[in-house]
Protein backbone atom coordinates (compact mmCIF):
# COMPACT_ATOMS: atom_id res chain seq x y z
CA UNK A 1 0.00 0.00 0.00
CA UNK A 2 1.22 3.96 -0.73
CA UNK A 3 0.81 6.53 1.38
CA UNK A 4 -3.05 7.33 1.95
CA UNK A 5 -4.05 4.22 0.16
CA UNK A 6 -3.72 3.54 -3.56
CA UNK A 7 -6.81 4.93 -5.85
CA UNK A 8 -6.50 4.60 -9.68
CA UNK A 9 -8.65 6.02 -12.30
CA UNK A 10 -8.68 4.24 -15.08
CA UNK A 11 -9.36 7.02 -18.26
CA UNK A 12 -10.92 5.49 -21.64
CA UNK A 13 -11.18 7.81 -24.24
CA UNK A 14 -13.46 6.16 -26.75
CA UNK A 15 -15.18 7.04 -30.21
CA UNK A 16 -17.99 4.78 -32.27
CA UNK A 17 -17.47 1.48 -30.84
CA UNK A 18 -20.77 1.45 -28.33
CA UNK A 19 -20.09 -2.92 -28.60
CA UNK A 20 -16.85 -2.92 -26.44
CA UNK A 21 -18.45 -0.77 -23.87
CA UNK A 22 -19.68 -3.18 -21.91
CA UNK A 23 -16.65 -5.99 -22.47
CA UNK A 24 -14.24 -3.45 -21.69
CA UNK A 25 -16.21 -2.79 -17.62
CA UNK A 26 -16.71 -6.55 -17.29
CA UNK A 27 -12.97 -7.18 -17.73
CA UNK A 28 -11.82 -4.07 -15.61
CA UNK A 29 -14.35 -5.05 -12.44
CA UNK A 30 -12.78 -8.88 -13.03
CA UNK A 31 -9.76 -7.89 -12.55
CA UNK A 32 -9.29 -5.13 -10.87
CA UNK A 33 -10.60 -5.40 -7.26
CA UNK A 34 -8.29 -2.43 -5.46
CA UNK A 35 -9.79 0.94 -5.28
CA UNK A 36 -10.48 2.46 -8.77
CA UNK A 37 -12.58 4.11 -10.52
CA UNK A 38 -14.10 3.95 -14.60
CA UNK A 39 -13.75 7.21 -16.46
CA UNK A 40 -15.35 7.08 -20.35
CA UNK A 41 -14.33 10.22 -22.26
CA UNK A 42 -17.01 10.34 -25.00
CA UNK A 43 -17.60 13.24 -27.90
CA UNK A 44 -20.63 15.30 -28.20
CA UNK A 45 -22.73 14.28 -31.05
CA UNK A 46 -21.26 10.02 -30.78
CA UNK A 47 -24.97 9.47 -29.34
CA UNK A 48 -24.04 5.29 -29.79
CA UNK A 49 -21.52 5.44 -27.68
CA UNK A 50 -22.81 7.83 -25.01
CA UNK A 51 -25.95 5.35 -24.82
CA UNK A 52 -24.29 2.56 -24.66
CA UNK A 53 -21.73 3.84 -21.57
CA UNK A 54 -25.17 5.03 -20.02
CA UNK A 55 -27.08 2.05 -20.71
CA UNK A 56 -23.89 0.55 -18.47
CA UNK A 57 -24.44 2.70 -15.55
CA UNK A 58 -20.84 3.73 -16.61
CA UNK A 59 -19.02 7.56 -15.53
CA UNK A 60 -18.55 9.66 -18.38
CA UNK A 61 -17.54 13.11 -19.50
CA UNK A 62 -18.39 14.34 -22.88
CA UNK A 63 -16.12 16.99 -24.75
CA UNK A 64 -16.67 18.65 -27.85
CA UNK A 65 -15.70 17.02 -31.25
CA UNK A 66 -12.40 16.59 -32.24
CA UNK A 67 -10.38 15.36 -34.89
CA UNK A 68 -6.71 15.34 -34.74
CA UNK A 69 -5.55 14.84 -30.85
CA UNK A 70 -8.59 13.53 -29.96
CA UNK A 71 -7.13 10.60 -27.71
CA UNK A 72 -4.32 12.97 -26.39
CA UNK A 73 -7.20 15.93 -25.31
CA UNK A 74 -9.42 13.40 -23.70
CA UNK A 75 -6.79 12.11 -21.76
CA UNK A 76 -5.50 15.86 -20.55
CA UNK A 77 -9.20 16.72 -20.09
CA UNK A 78 -9.19 14.16 -17.24
CA UNK A 79 -6.61 14.30 -15.30
CA UNK A 80 -8.11 17.81 -15.18
CA UNK A 81 -10.86 17.04 -13.98
CA UNK A 82 -10.14 13.96 -11.53
CA UNK A 83 -8.20 14.07 -8.11
CA UNK A 84 -7.08 10.69 -7.81
CA UNK A 85 -3.09 10.32 -7.44
CA UNK A 86 -2.39 7.81 -10.39
CA UNK A 87 -4.09 7.86 -13.68
CA UNK A 88 -4.40 4.90 -16.25
CA UNK A 89 -4.39 5.66 -20.22
CA UNK A 90 -7.12 3.22 -21.09
CA UNK A 91 -8.52 2.19 -24.16
CA UNK A 92 -11.73 0.27 -25.33
CA UNK A 93 -9.76 -2.51 -26.68
CA UNK A 94 -8.09 -3.51 -23.71
CA UNK A 95 -8.65 -6.88 -21.86
CA UNK A 96 -7.52 -6.69 -18.18
CA UNK A 97 -5.86 -9.23 -16.61
CA UNK A 98 -6.05 -9.80 -12.58
CA UNK A 99 -3.35 -8.45 -10.37
CA UNK A 100 -2.39 -5.58 -13.59
CA UNK A 101 -2.94 -2.94 -10.96
CA UNK A 102 -1.25 -4.30 -7.97
CA UNK A 103 1.57 -5.15 -10.28
CA UNK A 104 2.00 -1.43 -11.99
CA UNK A 105 1.44 -0.13 -8.60
CA UNK A 106 4.55 -1.82 -7.35
CA UNK A 107 6.98 0.18 -8.99
CA UNK A 108 5.50 3.23 -8.03
CA UNK A 109 6.75 2.58 -4.68
CA UNK A 110 9.58 3.88 -5.94
CA UNK A 111 8.85 7.98 -5.67
CA UNK A 112 10.98 8.80 -8.58
CA UNK A 113 9.26 6.56 -10.92
CA UNK A 114 6.34 8.86 -12.58
CA UNK A 115 4.98 6.52 -15.30
CA UNK A 116 4.74 2.22 -15.43
CA UNK A 117 4.36 0.25 -18.44
CA UNK A 118 2.33 -2.26 -18.69
CA UNK A 119 2.60 -5.45 -20.66
CA UNK A 120 0.21 -5.51 -23.83
CA UNK A 121 1.36 -8.92 -25.03
CA UNK A 122 1.44 -8.20 -28.81
CA UNK A 123 3.31 -5.17 -29.43
CA UNK A 124 7.16 -5.75 -30.49
CA UNK A 125 8.99 -3.47 -28.47
CA UNK A 126 7.02 -3.76 -25.33
CA UNK A 127 7.60 -7.73 -25.09
CA UNK A 128 11.02 -5.99 -25.07
CA UNK A 129 10.11 -3.53 -21.66
CA UNK A 130 11.53 -0.97 -24.05
CA UNK A 131 7.69 0.61 -24.72
CA UNK A 132 4.17 0.81 -23.05
CA UNK A 133 0.92 1.58 -25.08
CA UNK A 134 -0.75 2.04 -22.11
CA UNK A 135 0.70 3.33 -19.01
CA UNK A 136 -0.29 4.25 -15.35
CA UNK A 137 0.77 7.61 -13.86
CA UNK A 138 1.28 9.28 -10.97
CA UNK A 139 -0.26 12.46 -10.83
CA UNK A 140 2.37 14.27 -9.11
CA UNK A 141 4.69 14.05 -12.11
CA UNK A 142 2.28 15.42 -14.07
CA UNK A 143 1.66 18.52 -12.13
CA UNK A 144 5.33 18.90 -11.94
CA UNK A 145 6.72 17.81 -15.13
CA UNK A 146 4.48 16.14 -17.58
CA UNK A 147 5.31 17.31 -20.96
CA UNK A 148 9.15 18.63 -21.93
CA UNK A 149 7.50 21.52 -22.80
CA UNK A 150 4.27 21.92 -20.78
CA UNK A 151 3.92 20.75 -17.64
CA UNK A 152 0.29 19.30 -16.33
CA UNK A 153 -0.36 17.60 -19.44
CA UNK A 154 -0.08 13.72 -20.25
CA UNK A 155 0.21 13.76 -23.60
CA UNK A 156 1.27 16.30 -26.32
CA UNK A 157 -2.13 17.05 -28.40
CA UNK A 158 -0.07 18.06 -31.64
CA UNK A 159 -0.16 14.00 -32.85
CA UNK A 160 -3.07 12.73 -34.73
CA UNK A 161 -3.12 9.76 -32.29
CA UNK A 162 -0.01 7.49 -32.73
CA UNK A 163 3.11 8.60 -31.02
CA UNK A 164 1.47 10.17 -27.69
CA UNK A 165 2.60 6.95 -25.95
CA UNK A 166 6.25 7.19 -27.45
CA UNK A 167 6.70 10.76 -26.20
CA UNK A 168 5.21 10.44 -22.77
CA UNK A 169 7.40 7.05 -22.31
CA UNK A 170 11.06 8.38 -23.81
CA UNK A 171 10.77 11.60 -21.73
CA UNK A 172 9.93 9.37 -18.37
CA UNK A 173 12.79 7.10 -19.56
CA UNK A 174 15.65 10.50 -20.15
CA UNK A 175 14.36 11.80 -16.63
CA UNK A 176 14.80 8.61 -14.63
CA UNK A 177 11.33 8.69 -14.15
CA UNK A 178 10.10 5.27 -16.10
CA UNK A 179 9.76 1.86 -14.61
CA UNK A 180 7.99 -1.24 -16.80
CA UNK A 181 6.08 -3.69 -14.82
CA UNK A 182 6.22 -6.98 -16.77
CA UNK A 183 3.27 -8.47 -14.77
CA UNK A 184 0.95 -5.83 -15.29
CA UNK A 185 -0.86 -7.44 -18.17
CA UNK A 186 -3.51 -5.15 -19.96
CA UNK A 187 -3.76 -7.08 -23.31
CA UNK A 188 -4.33 -4.94 -26.47
CA UNK A 189 -6.84 -6.67 -28.16
CA UNK A 190 -5.86 -5.07 -31.62
CA UNK A 191 -6.20 -6.02 -35.36
CA UNK A 192 -2.27 -6.26 -35.55
CA UNK A 193 -1.92 -8.99 -32.68
CA UNK A 194 -4.97 -10.97 -34.69
CA UNK A 195 -7.03 -10.07 -31.46
CA UNK A 196 -9.89 -8.22 -33.30
CA UNK A 197 -11.01 -7.41 -36.52
CA UNK A 198 -10.44 -4.06 -38.28
CA UNK A 199 -13.01 -0.84 -38.47
CA UNK A 200 -12.65 3.03 -39.41
CA UNK A 201 -10.57 4.13 -36.89
CA UNK A 202 -8.18 1.29 -37.54
CA UNK A 203 -7.52 1.01 -40.92
CA UNK A 204 -7.11 4.96 -40.46
CA UNK A 205 -4.24 4.20 -38.57
CA UNK A 206 -1.51 4.16 -41.26
CA UNK A 207 -2.30 7.78 -42.37
CA UNK A 208 -2.20 9.35 -39.05
CA UNK A 209 0.86 7.46 -37.98
CA UNK A 210 2.91 8.46 -40.54
CA UNK A 211 2.16 11.95 -39.62
CA UNK A 212 2.43 11.36 -36.39
CA UNK A 213 5.67 9.98 -37.15
CA UNK A 214 7.05 13.36 -38.50
CA UNK A 215 5.80 15.17 -35.60
CA UNK A 216 7.89 13.08 -33.29
CA UNK A 217 10.75 13.20 -35.59
CA UNK A 218 10.22 17.37 -34.82
CA UNK A 219 10.04 16.72 -31.13
CA UNK A 220 12.13 14.32 -29.82
CA UNK A 221 14.91 16.58 -29.73
CA UNK A 222 13.30 18.41 -26.76
CA UNK A 223 14.01 15.57 -24.74
CA UNK A 224 16.62 14.15 -26.18
CA UNK A 225 18.58 17.71 -25.72
CA UNK A 226 16.87 19.75 -23.16
CA UNK A 227 17.26 22.95 -22.39
CA UNK A 228 19.34 23.61 -19.12
CA UNK A 229 16.54 25.64 -17.91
Amino acid sequence: MLEGGTTCVVVVPVLRRPHRVVPLIESLRAATPEPHRLLFMCTAGDDAEIEAVDRAGAERLVISPNGDGDYAIKVNTALKETAEPFLFTGADDLHFHPGWLSAALVEMTDPAVGVVGTNDLGNPRVQEGRHSTHSLVRRTYVEQHGLIDEPGKVFFEGYPHEYVDDELVQTAKVRGAWAFAWGSIVEHLHPNWGKAPTDELYDAQWDRMARGRAMFKRRRHLWLHPSPS
